[in-house]
């Protein structure tokens, strides 16, 4: 019985193996339109009638990089923008949604603020009036900010006591510097503690612009007359008085040798490290050759890094690498955690990992494996409405087209070898490396020195250039 059981399972995988590639191949986006408001809005419509379903992902110049000294003011914007409207209270803007089954929810980013909603298409009046009015005619309540304010402070303590959640935030001040990328999102107690409502409705007034702005509706509607709905409720957004000055296009200060930060915990059991480097924009044209070199190299769970740091030597349960890449710059990241008295055998065993790929490359069957996986990825992540509409504004903002998923599988396939060897050579850092470790400095403090001139802190103070 074995046997047949095994049969079983090994041709349903091939199956499913076959039919991944199959929609990779043949995978185009959906057709779309695109149009311009009055006022330099721009609008994303899709039609999808499978389920009537309607999602929204509208992006906004209005991230992390415009806070200046007042570090956690784009989110704490963001989230206050359901807080209420002129017509609207919280409580009546929750109650409203909870009643229909919709969602609607707004964030933000190191470089851009958004909103995504999820509705029944019988809906789509109501909620698009509710997002019209969070978007355009937000009342910024004072209660409700104060509300917020003070449990994002409690939350900023909590991270302290968390290694990975507060690890992000020194590592992109380590690699950025002064640039505005190294700014940190939710801010710090001593940027967000003075912070008042007014200040968040000075941000919303210089950066919540339509000109610079684009919303992207995906679903089960007419576009016809989505576009006639799109067009009343918005066209009246009014420009900005002066242009947004992009903040991030100022360059960025590499690094030039190898350097340590070691963030002390006294009662830390492990060691979390990033080994970083400079990384790559979104639109460089090498985006999808890369993401098939790395997906070998630590993007998957049989990587090489996953497999010499947990499988073959059981020093951690996981280490990846990711290139993080945004408008005008971006890093690359070796990230894991191990006992501390493991600590240095980790470390030289990632570097040990990146040394090799540099000396000996990948070979074809390596490469072939990486492709496939990568294509067999690729559809579902733009299965869904919501998933797409979010493609069509992260498209927008990184000025990329749907030649980038229609030529997909294209590119996928025509990485070769050589290919390979030159992007490993240029993308994949081989010195000038920034070590970022928390840990316990009393027992890793001298491994620490190995890598580099070490500047300690402690977990406990806030984090400085």
């Amino acid at each position: 019985m074995s046997k047949y059981i095994k049969l079983f399972f090994t041709t349903a995988l091939a199956f499913c193996l076959n039919s991944s590639l199959i929609l990779a191949q043949n995978y185009q986006l959906p057709k779309y339109q695109k149009l311009k408001l009055s006022n330099g809005l721009t609008i994303y419509l899709m039609e999808q009638k499978e389920v009537p379903v309607i999602s929204v992902s509208a992006i906004l110049p209005a991230g992390a990089i415009y806070d200046g000294s007042k570090a956690g003011l784009a989110s704490l914007t963001a989230t206050a923008l359901k807080h209420g409207t002129k017509s609207l209270s919280k409580g009546q803007i929750d109650e409203e949604l909870d009643f229909i089954g919709a969602n609607v929810n707004t964030y933000a980013s190191k470089e851009s603020a958004g909103l995504s909603a999820k509705f029944a298409a019988k809906d789509k009046e109501k909620v698009l009036n509710i997002i019209k009015e969070i978007l355009l005619e937000p009342a910024f309540d004072n209660t409700e900010f104060e509300k917020e304010k003070k449990r994002l402070l409690n939350n900023l303590d909590q991270q302290r006591e968390s290694p990975r959640s507060i690890l992000p935030a020194y590592f992109d001040k380590f690699m950025y510097g002064s640039h505005v990328y190294g700014n940190i999102i939710q801010g710090q107690k001593s940027s967000v503690s003075p912070l008042t409502v007014e200040d968040v409705k000075t941000f919303y007034k210089e950066n919540y612009l339509p000109e610079t702005s684009a919303i992207a509706v995906v679903g089960d509607f007419d576009s016809a007359e989505m576009k006639s709905t799109l067009t009343n409720l918005f066209g009246g957004w009014k420009k900005g008085t002066k242009p947004q000055v992009n903040l991030a296009a100022k360059p960025i200060n590499k690094p030039t040798s190898n350097r340590v930060l070691l963030i002390n915990k006294d009662d830390a059991r492990e060691t979390t490290f990033n080994i970083g480097a400079a990384g790559i924009s979104r639109n460089n044209p090498d985006f999808v050759a890369i993401e098939v070199v790395n997906t070998l190299f630590g993007g998957r769970f049989t990587s090489m890094l996953n497999d010499e740091l947990r499988v073959n030597t059981g020093l951690t349960y996981g280490a990846n690498s990711r290139f993080n890449p945004l408008k005008n710059g971006g890093t690359f990241a070796i990230s894991t955690f191990t006992a501390n008295k493991t600590t240095e055998a980790a470390i030289d065993k990632a570097l040990e990992v990146l040394d090799k790929l540099h000396k000996n490359g990948i070979d074809e069957n390596a490469l072939a494996s990486a492709k496939n996986y990568v294509k067999g990825q690729f559809p579902p992540r733009y299965e869904t409405a919501g998933q797409l509409s979010g493609l069509l504004t992260q498209m927008f903002w990184y000025n990329f087209d749907e030649s980038f998923i229609n030529n997909f599988e294209k590119n996928v396939d025509g990485l070769t070898l050589e290919k390979a060897r030159s992007i490993i050579s240029t993308y994949f850092p081989k010195d000038k490396l920034q070590f970022v470790m928390v840990g316990k400095s009393s027992e890793i403090k001298k491994i620490a020195e190995k890598y580099g001139p070490v500047t300690e802190v402690q977990i406990k103070e806030e984090i400085k250039e």
